[in-house]
């Protein structure tokens, strides 16, 4: 059997994500914090009575020792890691002066250093293979940052340009490594509680869809490599850009 391996798989984006590939008939493994093993298991076990395969992997993605032993463990148990994809966000909000350092770090530790972490371990194992994909999710603020967002735009900048380095070092390997910009709203309960106008907004086509971002991120996965996409823009038809 081989696996996906998601991290930052909520309820929304990620639960998407994992589905997807476990309807591809992978075993979506799939990850959050400790203090959300609850959710996490109830999203592996909608994955597996759906009839496909799913297993939980609680683990802090900024701890060093606890992704190399969640990449190591699925790669033992379950089978070796196809896809890996990235899809923590840390969107937050904060004035330039209200920006605390442990604000800017967590951020960046989460948006940043836990994608390297992801993106390293798995790596290690595709590169032997000569095989695999490697997503990251991305934001609007990868790429041009906005009035109150310097730790999520630092931090999601960062994690571009981490995509870009690994792409061009492992695309020669056969690894397909590529960066998804989402620019817009997505249908998550964090957005409905940020907008008033949601519902007439997801009514208009102004807000992506987690099923059809998690659509994309198959498609990139598939993709024969002489035509690989790199960096995928993704955004609702309404969307100003």
């Amino acid at each position: 059997m081989s696996a996906a391996l998601i991290i930052g798989a909520g309820d929304a984006t990620g639960g998407a994500i994992a589905k997807a590939f476990a309807a591809e008939g992978y075993t979506a493994c799939v990850n959050r914090r400790a203090r959300h093993a609850d959710k996490l298991e109830e999203l592996a076990q909608s994955i597996r009575d759906t009839g496909h395969r799913a297993q939980a992997y609680p683990a802090d993605a900024r701890d060093e020792d606890e992704m190399v032993a969640l990449v190591n463990g699925i790669e033992r148990d379950i089978g070796p890691i196809e896809v890996a994809v990235f899809n923590i966000g840390a969107n937050v909000r904060f004035g330039i002066t209200d920006t605390t350092a442990q604000v800017y770090r967590k951020v960046w530790e989460m948006a940043a250093f836990a994608g390297f972490l992801m993106g390293r371990e798995v790596a290690r194992h595709m590169v032997q293979r000569q095989r695999g994909t490697i997503i990251f999710t991305g934001a609007t603020a990868s790429i041009r940052g906005g009035s109150g967002f310097a730790a999520f735009s630092g931090a999601k900048a960062a994690l571009r340009m981490l995509a870009q380095s690994m792409a061009r070092e492992l695309g020669p390997q056969n690894i397909h490594v590529a960066h998804s910009v989402i620019d817009g709203g997505i249908d998550t309960e964090f957005v409905r509680g940020l907008r008033p106008d949601f519902d007439a907004a997801r009514a208009s086509d102004l807000v992506l869809s987690p099923d059809a971002i998690a659509g994309a991120y198959v498609m990139l996965h598939r993709q024969q490599r002489s035509a690989w996409t790199h960096e995928l823009d993704l955004r609702p038809w309404g969307e100003k850009w």
